[in-house]
């Protein structure tokens, strides 16, 4: 099938009765909805969706009422991923779902708090963010039971639960981190939920990912590292001209290459910016918050998002044509030249506010909050959620108990984080 450049593919691809099972058998719902759509409904509902309106993005909550939350980041992240499948012929509802829940399993205080629980969790199999998704929609996420009273969390289906899964592979087979930003192995699922896992994946033991999982990490990179640009502008940590100085631009150089291409040259890292400075929409100038200025910097990040899906849509239907593409169809095809400038946006967000001094001091005082509180709920479980304490305490040993301990603190926002913290103190006296 051929098609002229821009045009939509001819329909959606064709998922099966068991693309469409779910772990846990339901009675037969109304037609109304198909199984996938019914799906995107379960996450949008869902009580962890809501607390990511309290987690931590890249800057704190509260602090600054412009800047993304998790929960409009994983919005964003939903709509580009919606729009890649449509182009792409994935079922947008399955994409749509994974986008919204790909960061529910992230604990409070962003990355800082995901590598302080994988600590905690050293020796029961650790933690992982990805891992802990797949757990919050299998069996943490209150909505159905299974046989024996079982948890099965949202209950999805293996298509969407699938497209989740960003890892597909256990801790043990995690590649080693080769890069400053992935201090932890990379990973999605823990030993105990295996059985959902060896479900979604039927089989599959290559690694490999659906492609709605590919789209749905491609419209997380895309969002992140074009909104942590213009949270980064608008809040006044991020000059773009600022990069036209020799130092300036060395030690931009390096924070791409530490944290996101660790193997890449110079020459290729500032070709990716040459380019992205040559666009008509590209910033010049101080920020000075104007309406205008807002205007532009909106222009800006629309203009990115769409050049970014424009290429791995063009690249991939290079390679495939206009089929539409399902599960295992294909592939996503990113261009080297997208993934570049998507990692030299990352590399600006990232040494303008990730590694700032003021913010690194942030983050040695919420890993200690995080270990502080684990050590209150092992001790004294009766402070926990009655969800975890009621349903999962008197049953664990002492592995499972501090699994549970783990997955009430990862289920804490930021504010709910310190509340807790705030009680501890008063129960024991306890200080930073």
């Amino acid at each position: 099938m051929t098609a002229m450049p821009g045009a939509l593919p001819q329909g959606v691809a064709g998922y099966s009765l068991d693309d469409r099972a779910r772990w846990v058998h339901e009675p037969q719902k109304s037609p109304r909805r198909s199984a996938f759509q019914r799906d995107r409904a379960r996450v949008l509902h869902s009580s962890g969706l809501r607390r990511l309106g309290a987690k931590t993005q890249v800057v704190s909550p509260g602090s600054d009422d412009f800047v993304r939350t998790r929960l409009t980041h994983s919005l964003e992240v939903a709509q580009v991923g919606r729009e890649l499948a449509r182009y792409l012929g994935s079922d947008p509802d399955v994409v749509d779902a994974a986008c919204l829940a790909h960061d529910l399993g992230h604990p409070p205080f962003g990355h800082n708090g995901e590598a302080v629980l994988d600590e905690i969790a050293r020796d029961i199999g650790g933690f992982e963010g990805n891992a802990q998704t797949l757990r919050v929609l299998s069996r943490l996420e209150p909505k159905v039971l299974g046989p024996g009273g079982r948890p099965a969390g949202l209950n999805l289906t293996r298509a969407t639960l699938d497209a989740c899964i960003k890892y597909p592979w256990p801790r043990a087979a995690a590649p080693t981190p080769d890069t400053a930003s992935a201090t932890i192995r990379k990973f999605g699922v823990y030993a105990d939920d295996r059985e959902v896992f060896d479900f979604v994946r039927a089989g599959r033991d290559d690694g490999r990912r659906c492609i709605e999982a590919q789209l749905m990490d491609l419209a997380d990179d895309i969002s992140y590292s074009v909104h942590d640009v213009e949270d980064a502008i608008n809040s006044g940590f991020l000059d773009l001209d600022a990069y036209r100085n020799d130092h300036a631009l060395a030690g931009l150089l390096d924070i791409t290459r530490q944290w996101y291409l660790p193997q890449i040259e110079d020459a290729p890292l500032l070709a990716a910016l040459e380019r992205l400075r040559a666009q008509p929409y590209w910033p010049h100038g101080e920020f000075d918050g104007s309406r205008r200025a807002q205007a532009a910097l909106k222009h800006m990040t629309s203009q990115l998002i769409g050049r970014f899906a424009g290429a791995a849509e063009a690249a991939t239907h290079a390679v495939y044509g206009w089929e539409p593409l399902g599960r295992y169809d294909g592939r996503l095809i990113v261009p080297d030249d997208t993934r570049i400038e998507i990692a030299v946006l990352k590399g600006l967000a990232t040494v303008t506010v990730m590694v700032a001094q003021d913010r690194l001091r942030l983050q040695r005082i919420q890993a200690r909050v995080i270990g502080q509180l684990c050590e209150y709920f092992a001790e004294r479980p009766e402070a926990m959620d009655r969800m975890f304490f009621l349903d999962h305490w008197d049953a664990a040993d002492d592995a499972g108990r501090l699994r549970v301990v783990v997955d009430q603190v990862a289920t804490l926002t930021d504010h709910s984080a310190w509340a807790h913290y705030h009680t501890m103190q008063n129960d024991t006296g306890s200080l930073l």
